[in-house]
């Protein structure tokens, strides 16, 4: 049986979005990013970034990380802001704290 692709969601094409407005900002080419995050350890192709920027390529957590370090950022920078009804804000490290005490108990 045949299967079919998992559809890229809200946050993924978020993240696409924010790859490529940040390796714009840095005059970089995907072929340029391309060569750092190979030269950081992850190969991957210009063909990969594009398809990742116009969110035809799903972005797992190691690339999102390289891809992250190649353009000088941390990996939450290329992730969407979490929103609650209404508000859009950063976590700060106090409520990642309440979070994380929430889920351990």
């Amino acid at each position: 049986m045949a299967t079919r692709p998992v559809e890229i969601g809200p946050a993924g094409v978020q993240a696409a979005r924010n790859i490529e407005r940040l390796r714009l900002a840095r005059a970089l080419s995907q072929h340029q990013l391309a060569e750092r995050c190979t030269a950081l350890g992850r190969p991957l192709t210009n063909t990969a970034i594009s398809r990742t920027e116009r969110a035809r390529r799903r972005c797992d957590v190691d690339d999102l990380v390289t891809i992250a370090a190649a353009l000088g950022v941390a990996p939450r920078d290329l992730l969407p802001r979490w929103t609650a009804p209404g508000v859009a804000c950063r976590p700060t490290m106090q409520s990642l704290s309440l979070v994380q005490g929430a889920l351990l108990g």
